[in-house]
C-alpha cells in the first residue's frame, strides 16, 4: 500500500468515526442539552416524522402524520404561558394529505411539558422520545436549548447517585417507593442534613428526578460551591386518591403518619444523617407545598427548614392560626422560604401564595418571599425556585 492510499484510508476512517459518534435528533445516546436539534436528518427510532424539531433560533416545529384527522392542536399549558397566548389551544396546519405542522417561538431555553389534541382527544406526541409519566396520563417534553448546557443539564463534573427504595407501608397497606439522592463523594462517616422533597397533585417521586432534574441541579450547585452537601429524600406523597371527595381532610394526617412511621426512619437507618430538626428540611410544590406547610408547621420537633413552592392558603390566617405563634416559630425555624413563578403571580394561583406570605408577615414570622423565573404553575418555576433560591440557602451556616 502506498502512502497516498494509506492517508486516504485514514481520512475515510476519520470521517466514518466522526459520523458514527455524532448524534441525531432524539437519539438518546448522551444526556445532551439539545436532544431535539436535528443534526443528521434522521427521525427518532420508530417515529414517523421529526417532532418536535428545535432550531438554533429557539423556534420549534411540531409535526404529526394524521391523514384522517380533522383538527390537530397544541394543548394549552406551559408553552402557552411562555408565549403569552393564554389558555386557548394552538392549531396546526395540514401541509399535505397527511402531515400536520405547527411552527412557534422563539421560546426561552427551558423544558416544557405538553400534549397534542387530535379531534378533541388529548395525547402525548407519538413521535417524541422525550416523554414523562406521572400520577396523571403521560405527556411529552419539549427541550428548547440555549448556547450550552443549562443549570438543570448534566455536565462533565462529579455526580451524585440516585437510589430507588421499595418498602412496605403499614399506613397505606402496600408497597411504596422513594428516591434518595446522595451527593458526590458521599461518606458514611460524615453526618448529612436531609431535604424531604415532595411533588404536586399529579407527581410521582421520579418526577423530581426526570422533570425537576433536582439531582443534576444539586450536582451543578455543589460543583459551583453554591450549596451545602445534602441528602435529598423524595417520597411518594400520593397517599389518598386525588379525586377522593375528602382528599383535603385526609391527606395531611395520612402523609404525616407515612413520614413519621416509614420515610424518616428508613432514611435515618440507611444513611448517615443529622437526626434533629436543624438537620431536616421539608419542601414541595403545589400540593406538596401544602403538605410541607401544614405537616411541617405542626412538626417543629422534626423540621426546622421549609420550602413552600407555589402553595399556601387564601385564608392562611385561619387555617394556620394554631401555628402562627411568632416566638415559637421564629425560635424553632432556621429557614422558611415561600416562592412562586413570575407568571404564576399574575394568575389564579397567586392568591394562596399571597395569603401565606401575608399571614406570616402579619405575625412577624421570619421568612423569605421570592417571585422569579419565567414560568407559571409548572416545572420551569419549580426548577428555578430550587436552583436559584432554596437549595443555595439551605444549611449555609450549619456546623456538621
Amino acid at each position: 500500500m502506498n502512502f497516498t492510499r494509506f492517508l486516504n484510508k485514514i481520512s475515510l476512517f476519520t470521517i466514518l468515526l466522526a459520523t458514527s459518534i455524532s448524534y441525531a435528533q432524539q437519539a438518546n445516546v448522551n444526556l445532551d442539552y439539545n436532544p431535539q436539534k436535528d443534526t443528521e436528518g434522521l427521525i427518532p427510532f420508530s417515529a414517523q416524522v421529526n417532532s418536535p424539531e428545535v432550531h438554533d433560533d429557539r423556534t420549534v416545529t411540531f409535526r404529526l402524520k394524521a391523514p384522517d384527522a380533522r383538527q390537530v392542536e397544541l394543548n394549552p399549558g406551559a408553552i402557552n404561558t411562555a408565549l403569552g397566548k393564554g389558555r386557548d389551544p394552538i392549531p396546526f396546519t395540514k401541509e399535505n394529505d397527511s402531515i400536520w405542522t405547527l411552527n412557534i417561538g422563539p421560546l426561552p431555553p427551558d423544558m416544557y411539558a405538553y400534549h397534542l389534541r387530535v379531534d378533541g382527544v388529548q395525547m402525548a406526541d407519538p413521535n417524541n422520545t422525550q416523554a414523562a409519566f406521572t400520577a396523571m396520563p403521560p405527556y411529552s417534553q419539549l427541550i428548547v436549548h440555549g448556547d450550552g448546557p443549562a443549570y438543570y443539564d448534566a455536565k462533565n463534573i462529579p455526580h451524585g447517585n440516585v437510589t430507588r427504595h421499595i418498602y412496605h407501608s403499614d399506613v397505606t397497606q402496600g408497597e411504596r417507593e422513594m428516591y434518595v439522592y446522595t451527593p458526590p463523594g458521599y461518606n458514611p462517616e460524615k453526618k448529612y442534613p436531609v431535604l424531604y422533597l415532595v411533588g404536586g397533585s399529579g407527581e410521582l417521586p421520579s418526577n423530581w428526578i426526570y422533570d425537576g432534574r433536582v439531582n443534576l441541579m444539586m450536582d451543578n450547585l455543589l460543583a459551583e460551591k453554591k450549596a451545602a452537601p445534602m441528602i435529598i429524600a423524595i417520597p411518594n406523597n400520593q397517599v389518598i386518591h386525588r379525586n377522593h371527595p375528602q382528599h383535603t381532610e385526609l391527606t395531611f394526617d395520612v402523609f404525616e403518619k407515612e413520614l413519621k412511621n416509614h420515610v424518616i426512619p428508613l432514611i435515618d437507618q440507611n444513611y448517615s444523617t443529622i437526626q434533629n430538626p436543624k438537620g431536616r428540611a421539608i419542601s414541595g410544590l403545589s400540593m406538596g407545598g401544602r403538605h410541607s406547610m401544614f405537616i411541617g408547621f405542626r412538626s417543629l420537633d422534626l423540621f426546622a427548614n421549609f420550602g413552600i413552592l407555589s402553595a399556601g392558603d387564601t385564608d392562611a390566617e385561619t387555617t394556620l392560626k394554631p401555628f402562627l405563634n411568632k416566638a415559637n416559630v421564629n425560635d424553632s425555624v432556621d429557614y422558611l422560604f415561600v416562592g412562586q413563578g413570575t407568571k404564576e403571580a399574575e394568575g389564579r394561583f397567586n392568591a394562596r401564595v399571597q395569603g401565606l406570605h401575608e399571614a406570616l408577615t402579619n405575625h412577624d414570622i421570619k421568612h423569605e418571599y421570592y417571585v422569579g423565573g419565567n414560568g407559571g404553575h409548572d416545572w420551569s418555576t419549580w426548577r428555578h425556585l430550587l436552583y436559584y433560591r432554596f437549595l443555595p440557602n439551605l444549611w449555609q451556616n450549619m456546623d456538621n
